[in-house]
């Protein structure tokens, strides 16, 4: 997700990727910063076969905000 990074400080927020295991991405982000870093990680995840690849079927990509992994889901 080299994408990531680049994407959320284009959009001036200090939210940082700290996990991905398989499908699933772990966030950091202050409290100010949790709502607005949600569509723009919606955004790079659901474009992340782009340009390489162009799906039949769109990617969908559910977000959550929480104050740990386990209370996300």
């Amino acid at each position: 997700m080299v994408r990531m990074i680049p994407a959320l400080r284009a959009e001036g927020l200090g939210t940082q990727m700290l996990l991905q295991v398989h499908d699933e991405l772990v966030f950091e982000a202050l409290d100010k910063d949790v709502e607005p870093s949600l569509p723009v990680i919606r955004r790079v995840m659901e474009q992340a076969a782009e340009p390489a690849v162009r799906l039949s079927v769109p990617l969908q990509v559910d977000a959550r905000a929480a104050q740990n992994w386990d209370e996300a889901h």
